[in-house]
């Protein structure tokens, strides 16, 4: 694979900052979701909002802000000082870390543009990773607002989005860092393995299901309901899921009021995970076997990380789950976010090192 290299390596190197603090911002945001500290700040100042409370004042109307929302009066009633100080500070740093992607995007961006160091194509990647970065915060707002007024917690549906957007942010970054490095790919996948770019579909398809519905069971707290594992409290399948009366749009939208939800999200988050892996484990050996006959070392290394990760995820999440008695720990849960981000690059990787600019004949 040869690699002509037409950017100054500073800008690289902006790159892969971006990369490191997306990746940063995703672990707070896990954070900030798994201590509930997603609705501690109940306005969105995207100026004012900058400093935090800077007396004890400015910290007791902020206090009282949040004694106002359904999550103060239905689960943290009686909350002390320092415990909203707490969540507080997750959901601070959280937004505080974005506006400072924000300025380390922007100034390096209009020098590097005004010095020529950005041509059209880099111009139209980064394009898209503004738009997506622009749509991940107004979605996070969209997500916070949910839960302000009716529940005591962020709309799941509405949280899973939220994520997914983050990680497509990540993902068109991590794309424009490729696409920079220019690697060479003409010629590299022939005819005669056209099958394995249907079946990289197929993973990626399952793969952002799968993000999906993680993002809904994180948000619905599935797992405290469900710590057990292979099982779900002593049966694979369970027997409400069977009930057609539960098939309803109430309980779909009410999924925090009925045990129909949770237990259904759960089923399907742990069995896809299971279909997602052995899939992983088919089109992994087939990339290993291309990267044999084709002699690409580079799609081997990229098959065991596919699979090795896939694995860690899994295992992941089994121990997340199995640690969920009372409460979500926050730890492996974050390691599972973290893990999914990890094979979200990997899987980008492999579907650009995939592409096919000409069939060979």
């Amino acid at each position: 694979m040869n690699q002509q290299i037409k950017y100054p390596k500073v800008v690289f190197t902006w790159l892969v900052i971006g990369l490191i603090m997306v990746f940063v911002q995703v672990i707070i945001g896990g954070i900030t979701r798994l201590t509930e500290s997603g609705l501690s700040i109940t306005k969105w100042e995207v100026v004012s909002g900058t400093l935090p409370p800077l007396n004890e004042l400015e910290w007791q109307q902020e206090f009282d802000l949040y004694k106002a929302t359904p999550q103060y009066k239905e689960i943290n009633e009686g909350m002390s000082f320092d415990d909203f100080k707490f969540i507080y500070f997750w959901e601070y740093i959280h937004r505080f870390w974005a506006r400072v992607m924000g300025f380390v995007f922007l100034f390096p961006f209009l020098y590097f543009y005004f010095m020529g160091y950005l041509d059209r194509p880099i111009l139209k990647n980064l394009g898209r990773v503004v738009f997506l970065a622009i749509l991940a915060a107004t979605f996070g707002w969209i997500m916070v607002a949910s839960g302000l007024v009716e529940r005591p917690w962020v709309n799941a549906y509405k949280l899973s989005l939220h994520l997914m957007i983050a990680f497509s942010v990540f993902a068109a970054l991590f794309w424009t860092y490729l696409e920079a490095k220019n690697f060479e790919q003409v010629g590299l996948v022939h005819k005669s393995h056209i099958g394995i770019k249907r079946m990289l579909l197929l993973l990626v398809g399952v793969f952002i299901l799968q993000l999906f519905l993680g993002g809904v069971m994180s948000g619905m707290k599935a797992a405290v309901i469900y710590p057990t594992w292979p099982d779900m409290h002593g049966i694979y399948l369970p027997s409400i899921i069977f009930d057609l009366e539960q098939w309803n749009a109430d309980n779909f939208n009410n999924y925090d009021k009925n045990p129909f939800m949770p237990a259904l999200i759960h089923f399907l988050h742990r069995n896809v995970a299971y279909i997602l892996f052995l899939i992983g484990i088919v089109f992994g050996y087939r990339l290993l076997m291309l990267a044999k006959s084709i002699n690409v070392n580079v799609l081997s290394s990229s098959a065991v990380s596919l699979l090795v990760m896939l694995l860690m995820q899994v295992l992941l999440g089994i121990i997340t789950v199995l640690s969920s008695s009372g409460k979500i720990p926050v730890l492996w849960g974050v390691l599972h976010q973290a893990g999914a981000l990890v094979l979200t690059s990997i899987i980008v990787f492999i579907i650009f090192v995939l592409r096919i600019k000409k069939i060979e004949k």
